[in-house]
Parts: structure tokens; C-alpha cells; sequence
């Protein structure tokens, strides 16, 4: 039965030698770049490679389309293939920023019509306290054929701006509080959100011991969030378009399936000094 949500340490760790199995380093430092690499180098899962969520799970940047915008699919597509993924595989990816950097990975092959793919629960934090192998050798993939086709799974910014007046869409920001308010931005040029988005931490989907929290109590949550809101009518931002992806990872713990991504999130809204920006 293939893995498409979350996958245990303990699971995991029974598939380490199995030649089916793709697993993925996603470890990532928003403010440290080459950090992920680094922490790679020096200690990772037995058989992961790494994936560097700036150029791997990223495409090229123009000053217009955000901090992370989407790659070309098929670019993405020859790089799944080049590190050993088909449509065959159950890949697994984890990282050590509480799975926001892996949810950008589970979110991306979802987005290519890949299901056979799950993020590891409590992340590489969750590996190493449960006394699991960890190594520093590299593993080479073999390459093979990744044949995929993108899913209808995301939305522009000129879908945002056509909200603003529809209100078919309701965004969720997986951005902090403090951000989301435009009280702070340690990142981007200008503080606040986009008007009438709602606000939803990502690492209110984890449990005090890192894991994600149970379905029951995601669905309870997400549900007093989006008061009847039909998920296909939810679409999820941050500010460039990846811890965005676990606030989606979550609902779909949840079994609220459906919603969908801005990749471009608050760092390609604000690209436009004609869009409007909400404080409050």
C-alpha cells in the first residue's frame, strides 16, 4: 500500500534497502543558504539524496515571480529522473524546518500526478531521537524515466487579484502572526497580507513532539478556520510558496482534499506595487 501523506520513522526505517524506495534530504535554512547542503554532508538517512529546496524545488527567479517560484515541469521532470524516481517509486522526503521544506517536495510531485509520496513524521529531528541509522555516504542514484503531466493544482497571481472581487477563493497565510499583521517582515520589502486572507501558522499542524498532530484534531481546527468553506475553494500562500505546502499537507491529513497552492506567494504579491497590501 503506497504512502501518501506521512510515513513513520519506524516504517521508514524497514525500507532503507529497498531499491523502490526514493528518499529525499530536504533540510533548508530560509536565512542560511547552503546550510541544508552542509547538514547533508555531515549526517544524513541512510540512501537519501539531497534535494536544495533554492535550485532543485525552485525555478529561475526574474525580480517578479517570488523567492521560490515553480520550476518548469518538465526541467523537474529530468531531475526526478536523474535521482532514481518513476512512476514506480514511493518516494519519501524530510527536512529539519518541521516538514515545510518536504511538503514543498510532497506538494510538487503531487503536482506532476505523483500519489506515491509521503513525508516523514517528526522529520530528521524525529529520526535521530528514535536512534535510527544516519551515515555520511553519498548515495548515486540510478537514473531513470520520470513521466509525469501537471495537475491543476495551483493558482496565479492574476487569479488572486480577480479574488479580490469574487471572493471565490479563500486564502490561508502559513505565515507567522506577526508577519501576517505587518507588525514585522524580516524578509520581504513590504509587511502585511493580501486583503481577506485568513491566517494559519504551519507549525500549527505539529504536535509538541514535532509530529503532525492526528486527523481528528487537524479537521476540528482547519474546520473552525474555514467556517463551511468547501476545501476546493481554499488556496494556500506564505511568503514564497513553501511552508504554504504543509498547511495543504495538513488538510489533506485531515481528508479535507482539494485546496490548492499560490506558489508565488506574499514575495511575488509585493513584486507588483499595484496590488493592494492588508495590516491588521
Amino acid at each position: 500500500m503506497p504512502h501518501t501523506t506521512l510515513i513513520s520513522a519506524p516504517e521508514l526505517a524497514q525500507h532503507l534497502n529497498d531499491q523502490h524506495w526514493v528518499i529525499f534530504d530536504c533540510r533548508h535554512d530560509l536565512v542560511k543558504p547552503g546550510a541544508g547542503a552542509r547538514a547533508y554532508a555531515e549526517s544524513h538517512i541512510p540512501g537519501a539524496q539531497f534535494a536544495d529546496t533554492d535550485a532543485d524545488l525552485s525555478g529561475p527567479k526574474n525580480g517578479k515571480n517570488g523567492r521560490h517560484p515553480l520550476p518548469d515541469p518538465q526541467v523537474f521532470m529530468q531531475w526526478l529522473g536523474r535521482n532514481g524516481v518513476d512512476s514506480s517509486r514511493q518516494v519519501v522526503a524530510y527536512d529539519n524546518v518541521g516538514s515545510a521544506s518536504a511538503a514543498r517536495l510532497w506538494w510538487m510531485l503531487r503536482w506532476l500526478g505523483h500519489e506515491r509520496v509521503a513525508v516523514l513524521d517528526g522529520g530528521w529531528e524525529g529520526w535521530v531521537k528514535a536512534g535510527k541509522p544516519v551515515t555520511a555516504a553519498v548515495a548515486v542514484p540510478t537514473p531513470v524515466c520520470f513521466s509525469g503531466a501537471p495537475q491543476s493544482l495551483w493558482v496565479g497571481a492574476g487569479d488572486v487579484v480577480h479574488n479580490l472581487a469574487t471572493k471565490e477563493m479563500v486564502l490561508i497565510d502559513a505565515r507567522a502572526t506577526e508577519r501576517y499583521k505587518g507588525l514585522t517582515e524580516p524578509i520581504d520589502p513590504v509587511a502585511g497580507h493580501i486583503p481577506g486572507a485568513l491566517n494559519r501558522l504551519y507549525k500549527d499542524n505539529l504536535a509538541s513532539d514535532g509530529r503532525f498532530k492526528s486527523a481528528d484534531q487537524l479537521r476540528q481546527e482547519f474546520g473552525a478556520l474555514l467556517s463551511g468553506t468547501a476545501p476546493d475553494r481554499i488556496v494556500h500562500q506564505c511568503g514564497s510558496g513553501v511552508s504554504a505546502c504543509h498547511n495543504l499537507l495538513a488538510m489533506e491529513i485531515a481528508g479535507l482534499r482539494g485546496s490548492r497552492l499560490y506558489p508565488g506567494s506574499w514575495s511575488e504579491w509585493v513584486a507588483d506595487p499595484s496590488r493592494p497590501v492588508a495590516k491588521d
